[in-house]
């Protein structure tokens, strides 16, 4: 301590202009990468560490040249659709998408094919094909057809036939591909050890130009969608209208990150300074921390724009996280300032300075690392982004502990603050009325504590990780009302691929079309069939297995697979299915033109694949993903006989999945970390093994009341609410640690327990108060999100808060007055 204090001596306190300009001009050089710092809420931003789903959907998506890269606009005109009128009205809106520059083309009920002519058959397929854009086609006529068609009711028409859907489709750039295939090969090359160190430049400049490429894209999609959206509302008069699809979400994901980092961010900054305003009455007490606070974000924002590091939808709350910790160390060396001003009026303001440094620097210390081992443990998680969000305020709360302990004595040193006369008056009935309940019902304090403990064991033991990605989005806003009326009315939102793979020859095999007793091209044959084809009566047959049953499923919607094309071909050829002879020949049946609707989505002969896509309906209230996906992969794989190897489920459904069912063992691994971590920084800092399990108690209540609250509420663990015990434990330990610190201190005035109990609670109880007062409060804003795990957080925080200052004002004081864990004096 010494040597810190001969630190502040010489450099600090003498100099605090010198601090100050050579701060501002680090703080000039964060502000040169502003413009860098950028939000991510695309599909990898979301993905497990090593997760290998999302390099599987691309190469789904590109053998069976699908993509998700398309705008769903749902329309549900006033008056009835099919009429002269009703589509008519329905063409120019899709005329007035279509004309957009950034989209490529349109699907919906007015180009795609009606096969509703008498004299189509499998021979005039090619010349009998209409479609309202381009024929004549009474209105009724063409919504029968529509609804005759296996591939269209429940996706492109409602049953009712009274709402349709326009797909607009916004294809991904090549360019977007070959960044990222460079990308990825050189990372890959990078991590296995085998780079050099031109791969390692090339890995750096590929790596930025995807950066600036993907910004690129999205600020033109980000564009598009905002014409799409004028379009959509000057038709509103005549039709109910939403819009959807995976861009929409990224883009409308984006924004609400946007307004979490900023609105709730200087929301968040504006309840704390006016809490600190109503509590400290002076406006030194407001500006000192308002900078600190401001300088800590500032430095953090340059710094990730420097580091080229993007915000997620988990890390977007790091701003308001940042505000409200560096807010926690402001307000503990305010309040011992004051106490020090009381105690001795007539001290010179530096020297009341230097001793409140002086007095505060260890414990804050002390707070601030155990506060980052409870965010650095996130970094266990298998989750990328929560990873990302753990270094993130690691890092962040490393700087905040800086700036706090230069600056704020910097700025006092020319801005000494005069004696405040209210210090005394000041003294909050509220800690006082905490000290006489704990000493007058000890034991009730223990046994209420420990029927929380109770109830938390239960409430963790109903917590669950399955929900809904609508329940994201309040009722309000787009995204929820649109996906309700896609599952509602048109088949399902989430995308669920089922890709087989066709077995391969055995050794001996014969590709001669006679060497065997049975031709699978004309006949029913009972053993294997390894033709070099998917078009073969057997292969057929068990396709149409597959198809039938994933069709059975409750959570399914819409199901596609060849099996529709088949029904499509059946209904065309009179409605007699195809026998084995016409199977053979359906590659070359279809038109070209059609090819890439009824086969290539799902049949890949180059690599021997047949692919299924499913519309999950996410608004099911029993849907349970892990459940559904195990029962597809045993029913292909025991019932239907198919070999594991062989079956492969892809798509944003897997993607998602693979997170949440990860939620539940990263929480119990992240947060076991931070209490183990917590116990080995408590039995350094204090020295005693009875002290840390003592520090230990309302920690461990704090966290439990949180995740026990979840559980007996229903509400599951999702990709936010996952961070929160975390959190809670490395906030709730900053009282703890500052208790005892304190306890220790005033205990060798005079060795008695209950007097210090009493003197603690006068002093750094009301820290304590004040801190909890402003966290909850600032967090209590973000109850305005339209992200509903970001209002979960907001609310779960505070709640965490309030039981940590509950359990530090009575459990703590309780235990170290029961047990009596110091020495004597």
């Amino acid at each position: 301590m010494n040597r810190i204090g001969a630190f502040y001596d010489r450099f600090i306190l003498p100099h605090p202009w010198i601090v100050l300009v050579l701060f501002g001009a680090i703080l000039a050089l964060a502000a040169l990468r502003f413009d860098q710092f950028r939000l991510d809420a695309s599909a990898e931003s979301l993905v497990l560490e090593n997760d290998r789903s999302l390099e599987e959907y691309r190469q789904v998506n590109r053998t069976f040249t699908t993509s998700d890269d398309f705008l769903v606009v749902t329309y549900t005109p006033h008056e009835p659709l099919f009429t002269a009128e009703g589509l008519s009205r329905l063409k120019a809106l899709r005329d007035e998408l279509q004309a957009l520059e950034a989209v490529s083309s349109t699907n919906s009920i007015l180009n795609v094919p009606l096969l509703h002519s008498p004299d189509l058959t499998l021979d005039t397929v090619d010349t009998e094909i209409k479609t309202l854009d381009e024929h004549e086609v009474a209105p009724e006529t063409a919504r029968q057809a529509l609804l005759d068609n296996p591939m269209y009711p429940n996706l492109l028409l409602s049953e009712d036939a009274g709402t349709t859907a326009i797909q607009v489709n916004l294809p991904t750039p090549e360019r977007y591909f070959e960044l990222l295939n460079r990308r990825d090969g050189l990372r890959d090359k990078v991590n296995s050890g085998n780079a050099s160190a031109d791969d390692q430049r090339q890995l750096e400049q590929v790596s930025q130009e995807f950066i600036r490429y993907t910004e690129s894209l999205g600020k033109e999609r980000d564009a598009t969608i905002k014409k799409v959206r004028v379009i959509l509302d000057n038709h509103r008069e005549h039709a109910s209208i939403h819009l959807g699809g995976v861009p929409m979400i990224v883009a409308d994901m984006i924004r609400f990150i946007q307004n979490d980092l900023s609105t709730f961010g200087l929301g968040v900054l504006a309840f704390l300074l006016l809490t600190l305003a109503v509590i400290f009455r002076q406006w030194r007490w407001v500006l000192v921390p308002l900078l600190c606070c401001g300088f800590t974000v500032w430095l953090m924002i340059g710094f990730l724009g420097w580091a080229q590091w993007p915000v997620t939808v988990i890390s977007s709350n790091f701003i308001s996280l940042l505000l409200i910790m560096t807010l926690s160390l402001t307000i503990h060396l305010i309040v011992r300032y004051r106490e020090f001003q009381h105690d001795e009026p007539d001290a010179a303001p530096r020297d009341v300075l230097r001793r409140t440094v002086m007095a505060m620097i260890k414990p804050c210390f002390y707070m601030a690392i155990t506060t980052i081992v409870a965010f650095g443990s996130l970094t266990f998680s298998g989750i990328r982004p929560v990873i990302d969000f753990g270094w993130m305020m690691t890092l962040g709360l490393s700087v905040a502990f800086i700036i706090t302990f230069l600056v704020f004595p910097a700025l006092l040193s020319l801005l000494p603050p005069p004696l405040d006369s209210r210090v005394t008056s000041d003294r909050i009935p509220f800690t006082d009325a905490f000290a006489r309940f704990t000493e007058r019902f000890g034991g009730t304090v223990l046994v209420g504590s420990g029927v929380i403990a109770v109830l938390c064991v239960i409430g963790l033991n109903r917590l669950t990780v399955e929900n809904s990605f609508i329940d994201y989005f309040k009722s309000s806003t787009e995204i929820h009302q649109g996906m309700i009326t896609i599952d509602d009315r048109l088949g399902g939102t989430t995308p669920l691929d089922v890709v087989i793979t066709d077995e391969p020859p055995p050794e001996n095999y014969s590709d001669d079309p006679f060497a065997s007793d049975c031709d699978p091209f004309v006949e029913d044959c009972d053993e294997e069939d390894y033709r070099d084809t998917w078009y073969t009566y057997q292969k057929m047959r068990q396709l149409g297995d597959v198809h039938d049953y994933l069709n059975s499923l409750p959570e399914t919607g819409k199901v596609l697979s060849i099996s529709t094309t088949l029904d499509l071909l059946a209904q065309i050829n009179g409605g007699t299915p195809l026998n084995a002879v016409e199977l053979a020949f359906v590659p070359a049946a279809v038109p070209d033109d059609l090819q890439d609707i009824l086969l290539t989505p799902y049949i890949s002969e180059e690599q021997s694949q047949a692919r299924f896509s499913i519309r999950i309906l996410e608004t099911m209230p029993d849907l349970r993903r892990q459940d559904l996906l195990d029962r597809i992969h045993n029913h292909l794989t025991t019932d239907l006989g198919y070999a594991p190897e062989r079956v492969q489920l892809s798509g944003m459904t897997v993607m998602y999945n693979n997170m949440l069912q990860s939620l539940f063992d990263s929480q119990i691994k992240t947060i076991g970390v931070v209490f183990a971590a917590i116990m080995v920084m408590f039995l350094i800092l204090f020295r005693s093994l009875k002290l840390a399990l003592i520090g230990m108690a309302p920690n461990l209540i704090a966290a439990g009341s949180v995740l026990g609250l979840m559980g007996w509420l229903g509400i599951p663990l999702d990709m936010m609410t996952i961070t929160v015990a975390a959190i809670t434990v490395g906030i709730a330990v900053d009282d703890t640690i500052h208790y005892i610190h304190r306890f220790k201190t005033e205990l060798a005035k005079d060795g008695d327990y209950l007097a210090t109990m009493h003197r603690c609670h006068r002093s750094i109880g009301q820290a304590m108060f004040f801190t909890s007062l402003t966290i909850i409060s600032g967090f209590s804003i973000l109850v305005l999100s339209n992200f509903i795990p970001t209002i979960y957080f907001g609310l779960f925080t505070g709640f965490a808060m309030f039981m940590a200052l509950v359990g530090a004002l009575t459990l703590l004081p309780r235990l170290i007055v029961l047990l009596k864990p110091f020495p004597a004096p």
